[in-house]
């Protein structure tokens, strides 16, 4: 009996949703799901979410008074943790939450939040055994999330491009860390010029698979994730992997396409390898960071598309807010939020200058071809229309 590569895929990795999308949840029934600002905007502009929304917001003001940003700051925390608590009822397993990414660089702030997020899980009744409280891989997030886990309270560390980021990771104990394979894809791609690589010989696919078997030769706990696929020739040739975090685009056509998915990845095959064992501490991790100029520019580049994908957030409710309210919109131009994205100003956004999470950014190009138009981005966010006319490329 011939079998599709998702039944196969479950049998030997841990398969989480890379969605907002309760329905997408309900569908594919992952193990484990995980969420950001980016997912919860698309999410949160469903008719289906609207009431959802309201609540939280009206939960918000009464919460915290009148000032308008801190109630939509209060909604956003509030919101991750319902759309986390609706996943939860769904999923067996846990549901990653993220820190604000502006929190970066800052571990004191990062820890605080950490803990304030899962304070408001337990007081919906969710233990913090199934929430993976998420933050980048910067040298700050790992101090951070070493304290966390100190005090019970599991991670997931995002945006690691480099090996010594996620050696560091290991040392401090983390449970989860995210190398994000399709970004790394994309640096490659833009710096030889190629096209294209083989699955066996894509960048971010050996970056991966180097940290799987370094974790598994010196015998560390902390689980690898998989993430940001481009290809599903990514996917397969990562099978093994302890888990992946997968679009709904790729979990259908993992579902739909039947043959022989070999397993890739061996939990004992790396004790026999030689590899050496680092030592990475603070000076070290500064030094090989700079010297990485792919794990410089795309963990800068990520955490300022997260962070963005935040400022997007706030503007959606600061609308809704005022919509429930009865108050005049505080419209932002989208042409501002555009230009933030649009790095060469040539009038469209393209995925690596999106930098953002893949799944909105495929949202927002409704007709596939690769780009985001000002009127997608206006219409996408629920801000006033951008100023420059859809369709002319050169701004």
């Amino acid at each position: 009996m011939r079998r599709t590569l998702h039944d196969q895929l479950c049998e030997m990795t841990i398969v989480v949703a890379d969605t907002g999308d309760i329905n997408a949840i309900q569908q594919f029934k992952p193990r484990d799901a995980t969420t950001n600002p980016s997912l919860i905007t698309a999410a949160a502009q469903m008719e289906e979410y609207r009431d959802v929304v309201a609540s939280v917001l009206r939960q918000s003001r009464r919460e915290v008074g009148a000032n308008d940003q801190k109630v939509v700051d209060r909604a956003i925390d509030r919101l991750a943790v319902e759309f986390g608590r609706r996943t939860l009822d769904i999923i067996e397993g846990r549901v990653s939450t993220e820190v604000d990414a502006r929190l970066s660089y800052d571990e004191h702030g990062t820890v605080a939040k950490g803990h304030e997020l899962i304070g408001f899980y337990e007081k919906a009744g969710v233990s913090r055994e199934r929430v993976l409280i998420k933050m980048a891989s910067t040298w700050e997030g790992i101090c951070a999330a070493q304290q966390l886990e100190q005090d019970g309270i599991h991670c997931n560390l995002t945006l690691v491009f480099g090996l010594h980021q996620a050696v560091a990771c290991a040392e401090a104990n983390v449970t989860l860390i995210s190398p994000f394979v399709g970004r790394i894809l994309d640096w490659h791609k833009k710096e030889t010029g190629r096209d294209s690589y083989p699955p066996a010989e894509d960048p971010g696919v050996l970056s991966l698979a180097r940290i799987y078997n370094y974790y598994k030769k010196f015998g560390y706990g902390t689980e690898v994730m998989g993430a940001s696929f481009r290809t599903l020739g990514e996917i397969t040739e990562l099978a093994g992997c302890d888990l992946l975090t997968i679009a709904p685009n790729f979990l259908s056509a993992l579902r739909e396409t039947e043959g022989e998915l070999p397993r890739k990845l061996e939990p004992e095959a790396p004790k026999s390898m030689d590899i050496d064992r680092l030592t990475i501490d603070k000076g070290t991790f500064e030094k090989v960071h700079a010297q990485d100029r792919m794990a410089t520019e795309k963990l800068s580049e990520g955490i300022d598309g997260f962070s963005k994908a935040l400022v997007a957030l706030e503007h959606l409710l600061e609308n809704r807010l005022a919509d429930l309210e009865g108050h005049e919109h505080h419209y932002v131009d989208a042409d501002i939020l555009f230009r933030q994205y649009d790095l060469d100003g040539d009038g469209w956004i393209t995925r690596e200058e999106w930098a953002g999470t893949d799944v909105v950014f495929d949202a927002l190009d409704t007709d596939g071809d690769g780009t985001i138009s000002p009127a997608d981005l206006a219409a996408g966010i629920g801000c006033a229309p951008c100023l420059r006319e859809e369709g002319h490329r050169d701004g």
